[in-house]
Parts: C-alpha cells; structure tokens; sequence
C-alpha cells in the first residue's frame, strides 16, 4: 500500500490510526550498587518519572554476575510524556531511523550510546556517561481487547498494525526519515 492510501485509510476510519501505546527505555550497567544508582538518577532528570530496577535472570561469571543481582534500570512513559522524550532522543539520531529497526508488527527500537547527546543534558564527570535502549510500541484503539482481564478477544487480521502502517505514521507525526 503506498503513503496516500494509507493515510486516507485512516482519514475514513479513526479507528485504524495508530497511536503509540508506550516508550520503554532501558539502561543496562551490569553491576549493582554506585553505578546502577548513577544511572537511576540520569534516567529520572531525562524522563521525569522513577525508574524499576531489573535483575539479572541468570549467573555469568565472566561478567561478574550473579542471578537475582539487580543490573538496570528500566522507564515506561505512555502518553505526552512518551512523545516529548520521542522527540529528544530522536534528535540525537538527527531524525533518521533505519527501516531495519521496525519489526512485523510496526515496533521500533534504537540505541543512544551516550545520553550527554541528548539535548539540554550537560556532562557531570561524578555521574558518567550512560547509553540506553529506547523501545517504541504502537497500537490502535480496540486493542485494549487483547490484553484485557474479562473477555478477552483475538484481534482481527485487518486490525492489526503493519510495519509499512507505522512507518508513515512515524514519518507523518513524528518527522522520523527512514532510511
């Protein structure tokens, strides 16, 4: 389906536009203790909200891990918060998104490799420099259906999103250019 015909889809039908459900941004240290602090502080002044820790799910004693040992630190934003820190982070990308990082279902995800690249973030040398994965999720309305607790329904093949589907629309609202 090309660009025109996508977008009149959704110009007749409200109900097929995407939206995008939530942003999930991880940072991965890899240790406990001072540096998973450090990055909890850096992922709460980015996004405004106090991040989950996640722990290690299995012993590698290569790294120095133990199963159980909390190793990051992880951020759900949905909403206007979740576009305004779309918008920051993308920056750093300069707007540009490989057509390679979105999956079947419309999903993308990139990699900051330092957050002092992120606009109206300054360097503290007691901190450090941190690199996070940001996780980007969209649905449709009516897929509350799916997840639901009480009469949970399959969603139809036509309901589903596409990746060409979320492609325009990250072009379109968010200015993203796929390359």
């Amino acid at each position: 389906m090309s660009e025109e015909e996508i977008t009149r889809k959704w110009e007749e039908n409200a109900m097929l536009k995407p939206r995008i459900e939530k942003v999930v941004v991880n940072m991965s240290v890899g240790k406990s203790g001072e540096p998973l602090e450090k990055a909890a502080r850096v992922l709460k002044d980015l996004t405004g909200q106090n991040p989950c820790k996640r722990k290690a799910r299995k012993t590698v004693r290569d790294f120095g891990i133990r199963k159980g040992e909390p190793i990051a630190c992880i951020v759900t934003l949905r909403k206007q918060r979740a576009v305004e820190f779309l918008k920051k982070a993308l920056t750093v990308l300069d707007n540009k998104i490989s057509k390679d990082c979105f999956d079947k279902q419309g999903n993308f995800s990139f990699g900051i490799k330092e957050h002092i690249e992120i606009a109206g973030v300054k360097y503290d040398p007691d901190i450090g420099i941190f690199g996070m994965d940001v996780c980007v999720s969209f649905s449709r309305p009516g897929y509350r259906v799916k997840n639901r607790r009480i009469r949970r329904m399959k969603i139809g093949a036509e309901h589903t999103l596409t990746r060409e589907e979320t492609m325009v629309f990250a072009k379109n609202v968010l200015g993203v250019e796929l390359v």
